[in-house]
Order: structure tokens, then sequence, then C-alpha cells
């Protein structure tokens, strides 16, 4: 039987350094700014809504924009700092008050022009675009957010994963705010919270198998 101290010798021996990670606040960093090119790239091949500036004078539109850049700032932040181990799971109600008045002021969006009738008949409307980009933003925020907290795999990995979803569904709905000029109100909340509710239950049930992949990746 192998003796302890000889045990150890042979763990050490064959032991290879380890990269600390960042820091959660440069990480956090990262992936704003990794977040802001995506928008703008995006934007730049979209083009923004042609009402922009007058929107920009109504002070609920400012403030639901601001409150849902905010809350995705503020998750990302919390779930990068949550992920640490021996950090407080408290970081991770970090963006709660701005989700609260994101949440409140949610009335512009995409979800009132489905089908529109031209004179060619029936077309695809407005919403066609949104879903698009939609997904040319949140597919890769979410890819890269995996990345990033991938080894958080073994250690409880839910709550960081739904933060980190959260703060994609929220710069998502900056976008599409800012690319697209239809307005609604009462379904375009069901649109918001049915992004941020699929990113949240698809992260809760299956966030740790996909950090797990990721991590054997």
């Amino acid at each position: 039987m192998t003796r302890t101290p000889e045990l150890i010798d042979v763990l050490v021996a064959d032991a290879t350094p380890v990269r600390r990670l960042r820091p959660p606040a440069a990480r956090a960093a990262c992936w704003l700014l990794f977040a802001g090119l995506v928008m703008l790239f995006v934007g730049i091949a979209h083009g923004v809504r042609v009402d922009l500036a007058l929107k920009l004078h109504q002070p609920l539109f400012v403030i639901g924009v601001a409150a849902a850049m905010t809350t995705g700032v503020l998750a990302a932040v919390g779930a990068f700092i949550a992920s640490v181990p021996g950090r407080s799971r408290r970081w991770l109600l970090l963006p709660a008050p701005a989700a609260l008045v994101w949440v409140a002021t949610i009335g512009y969006g995409c979800l009132t022009s489905w089908v529109s009738i031209g004179p060619d008949g029936m077309s695809l409307g407005e919403t066609a675009r949104c879903f698009a980009t939609l997904v040319l933003v949140s597919v890769p925020l979410s890819l890269v957010m995996l990345i990033m907290l991938r080894y958080i795999a073994r250690l409880s990995p839910g709550p960081v994963t739904m933060a980190g979803s959260l703060a994609v569904a929220a710069m998502t709905a900056v976008a599409l705010s800012i690319l697209h000029p239809l307005d609604a109100t009462a379904m375009i909340l069901l649109w918001n919270l049915g992004v941020a509710a699929l990113f949240l239950s698809v992260s809760g049930r299956y966030g740790q198998r996909i950090l797990v992949w990721l991590t054997r990746g």
C-alpha cells in the first residue's frame, strides 16, 4: 500500500500549473465588451429604428432601455462574482432593482406585426426581422457566457447560469428596442418576459449538464 507521503509526492510530481481566472470584474467587462460589439455589428447590418431620435425624447422609452441595460450589466457582474468559490450568492440579487424597473417599463418591441398584408398578399412582417435580430444577438452572447462560466460546472451552477441568462435576455431586449420600430403594450411584455423565461428555464434545467460538457471539452 502506498503511504500518504509517497502519494503526496506522486501527486505533486504530476501536477501541472493551474492558470488562475481573471478577476470577476475583468471577466464581466470582457463579456460586456463582446456584447457591445455584437450589438454594434448587428446594428450596422440592420440599421437603427427610423424613429430612434424621437424615442430618445420620450422618458419612458429612455428609462426602459436604461433599466434593461443596467440589468444586463449588473446580472453579468453578479454572475461572475458569484461564480467564484467562497463568494456569497447574494451577489446574484445585484440586478434585482434594475430588473424590476425594466419589467415595469417594458412596452416596446415588435409583436404587433406577425403578418402584414401587402399588394402581393401575405408576407412576414417586422417580427420576422425582430426574431432574426433576437437570434443574432442572444445566441453568441449565450455561448460566450456559458464558456466563461464553465468552471462552475460542479459547484451548483444553476443560480449563476440563470443570472447569466438574465444578462443575455436584458442585452437582447436593448438591441430589440433600439433596432426595431414597432411598439406594443401588453404583448411586448409577454415577448420580452418570454425570452427571459426561456433562457432562465433552459439554464435552470440543463445548465449543469451543459457546463459539465463544456468543461470536458
